[in-house]
């Protein structure tokens, strides 16, 4: 069972809703899961247990302006007044302690669907040594001069009405867009997944599709740009193993386009462990498609080779720390 924890703190002052699913059997590494954007890390339950199946404690939180977290400066569709990006990185890293004191000396895991990619990379950015892998999936880095004039608009309507109401403008370009390019088009939210009954029970969460803030979008964009800069990049050790996966036929990655452009931009800043997987036919939700047990058996596999090649380096380390 993806088990609620109670009152866990954050130093941002927010009190985060964390669930935790222990391991079945031998705990042989850590886990933690970034949901992506209007959604909440209750959806992840499934991916939750079939990792604990394969020997991973697994731990997830609703972000600031999301689900069950409460935080006075972020209502639901805002990260905070200030420093929005500096506070879900410190909520996120929260978790990591909390995770790392139940289970010490074990590997650390990161991963992020969409926007959660977004703030894994952010936050491993900010905490260079604290995981032992990576993954990002579904998520867009390669918002290049449409994601620049986005931050235009968005700072115009910002000035225009202030910034913690919902933009009227990005919506339109991302999500209504999106859903509409669908072949199978019958609502907004098409664009998730070709599983209908996923995209029904998305629409009929009440903790999910809620409006974002002008504030939010803009933190999202900081995000976006601020992950593959090269003076933070260099920040990783080369070594650190990224897992990419993208669909196909999702919109927000420009059908993938965005994994394969993050991908080589890894490759060149010298990262040597990148996977990349792209599954053709699948949209924006890998965990919620058809055909998601492939995916989650190929991470499973990945995480079980990188937790060996983990305790490989520790131990490796360890020696050459006793040696005369």
């Amino acid at each position: 069972m993806f088990e609620a924890i109670e009152q866990l703190k954050s130093e941002t002052g927010a009190t985060l809703a964390a669930r935790h699913q222990p391991a079945i059997g031998q705990t042989r590494g850590i886990l933690q899961i970034s949901h992506g954007l209007a959604e909440h890390c209750g959806r992840y339950a499934p991916f939750a247990q079939a990792m604990a199946a394969k020997g991973f404690a697994v731990y997830a939180h609703d972000h600031r302006g999301h689900g069950h977290t409460k935080a006075a400066d972020a209502p639901i569709g805002r990260f905070a007044k200030e420093d929005g990006v500096g506070k879900v990185i410190a909520d996120v890293t929260a978790v990591t302690d909390h995770a790392k004191a139940a289970y010490p000396g074990l590997p650390v895991f990161l991963f992020g669907h969409s926007m959660g990619g977004l703030i894994a990379l952010n936050t491993a950015l900010s905490k260079p040594r604290a995981y032992s892998g990576v993954a990002i999936w579904n998520s867009n880095f390669a918002a290049g001069g449409m994601g620049r004039l986005a931050q235009v608009v968005l700072k115009t309507e910002r000035a225009l009405k202030g910034s913690d109401v919902p933009s009227m403008i990005l919506p339109k370009l991302t999500f209504e867009t999106w859903g509409k390019s669908m072949p199978d088009y019958k609502s907004q939210a098409d664009w998730l997944s070709r599983d209908r009954a996923e995209v029904e029970a998305y629409e009929a969460d009440p903790l999910c599709g809620f409006d974002i803030s002008i504030s939010m979008w803009l933190d999202v964009f900081e995000m976006t740009f601020r992950g593959t800069e090269q003076n933070l990049l260099v920040k990783l050790p080369k070594s650190l193993p990224f897992h990419l996966v993208g669909g196909g036929q999702d919109p927000a990655t420009e059908k993938a386009k965005a994994i394969d452009w993050l991908s080589h931009r890894l490759v060149k800043a010298g990262f040597t462990k990148v996977h990349k997987r792209i599954y053709p036919l699948m949209r924006h939700e890998t965990l919620n498609e058809l055909g998601r047990e492939e995916a989650m058996q190929e991470f499973a596999d990945w995480l079980q080779t990188n937790v060996l090649a983990s305790s490989n380096s520790d131990t490796q380390e360890t020696a050459i720390g006793m040696m005369p």
